[in-house]
């Protein structure tokens, strides 16, 4: 059973940073893509913020590029996201999500990120 399990949300000021991670069981990890996706109100769609496939390429959403940078460590099976000069507009839950073949894919729970002003 594939399970996606985020951590390192929480209450940051405005042009604070913080650095989302997200453990992977389950699957093979070091052979998919991953992502960070972010649903900024409740019954919103979720939003891409970023990707990285299994060969590191990188890919951001306009809103978030030149802050927010998305690794793997496939030896720890994690992605992480570092989200730095943080706005009010970042406030979401932030998702992890895996990219398997075939268009099979899986979503963590959910961790939020609260930035005041």
């Amino acid at each position: 059973q594939v399970q996606l399990v985020e951590s390192g949300g929480g209450l940051v000021q405005a042009e604070g940073s913080l650095t989302l991670s997200c453990v992977v069981s389950g699957s093979i990890f070091s052979i998919n893509a991953m992502g960070w996706y972010r649903r900024q109100a409740p019954g919103n769609q979720r939003d891409l913020v970023a990707t990285i496939s299994s060969g590191g390429k990188t890919n951001y959403a306009d809103s978030v590029k030149g802050r927010f940078t998305i690794s793997r460590d496939n030896a720890k099976n994690t992605v992480y996201l570092q989200m730095n000069s943080l706005k009010p507009e970042d406030t979401a839950v932030y998702y992890c999500k895996q990219e398997q073949s075939y268009g099979l894919t899986y979503w963590g729970k959910g961790t939020l990120v609260t930035v005041s002003s």
